[in-house]
């Protein structure tokens, strides 16, 4: 990242805030060799991280009307789902108030009224349960140290799963360690009916934890991603060849 110029600085109570580019990305950091977000200035809607790629694998099983975001970052998932299907209701929960002015200042958000913005920490927002059943909750909370170890909670993934319809997601971005994490994947399995995750070539474990069960073939699936890869513009199969039922 050292090629890249410092846009913007700035530091709160969890850290310092960096906005850095070059010609062609702008990246959101929270700290040194830390990249939040990654845009590409002139098509902000193509995910530069494979893991938001990987997030969007759930799109194979369903069509979302409504999605929660918890984790702003730069907005990468929103401008995807934007360009995905413009009519989404959207809501993004951020814990820090300058991520979200950097979003709208500095990374092209797509402000309108079918995105909410709600500034406060994803946990109480889920715990306080007042806002509409979503069909997709995607977590993505992160610090310059990792994920949030809440994101991993009984608390967190209970609440999660009262907030999602009878035949929605919870869209989890975790470390490849994950993987070991049994006890995660006992907790999943506790609240919701079919688990599955994909291994990104980052290093991120992205779990997709379903409320029901989805029979799909090796081909069907395979068909689904060419004709959602079609819609949102890159491809989906290097995400879909270490896709699996978490088992």
């Amino acid at each position: 990242m050292t090629e890249l110029e410092t846009l913007y600085q700035s530091e709160d109570e969890y850290g310092p805030l960096l906005v850095l580019e070059d010609k062609h990305m702008r990246v959101l950091s929270f700290g040194d060799n830390d990249e939040q977000s990654k845009l590409l200035k002139l098509q902000p809607f193509l995910p530069q991280h494979t893991y938001v790629q990987a997030m969007l694998l759930v799109l194979l099983f369903i069509k979302p009307k409504r999605v929660v975001i918890l984790g702003l970052g730069g907005g990468g998932l929103i401008h995807a789902l934007r360009h995905y299907d413009a009519g989404i209701k959207i809501t993004a929960v951020e814990l820090r108030a300058q991520v979200i002015e950097i979003a709208k200042r500095f990374f092209q958000l797509p402000i309108g009224k079918k995105l909410t913005l709600i500034h406060q920490d994803a946990a109480e927002f889920l715990e306080q349960a007042e806002h509409k059943k979503a069909d997709v909750i995607f977590a993505d909370i992160y610090g310059a140290d990792g994920v949030d170890e809440n994101q991993l909670s009984d608390a967190f993934i209970k609440n999660a799963a009262m907030m999602i319809k009878a035949d929605g997601f919870l869209v989890l971005n975790c470390w490849k360690e994950h993987s070991q994490n049994r006890e995660l994947l006992s907790l999943l399995q506790t609240y919701f009916v079919e688990v599955r995750a994909c291994l990104t070539g980052g290093g991120n474990w992205v779990v997709f934890a379903s409320k029901t069960k989805r029979d799909i073939t090796s081909s069907g699936m395979k068909a689904k991603a060419h004709s959602l890869s079609l819609q949102l513009d890159f491809t989906l199969s290097r995400s879909l060849t270490r896709f699996d039922h978490w088992v």
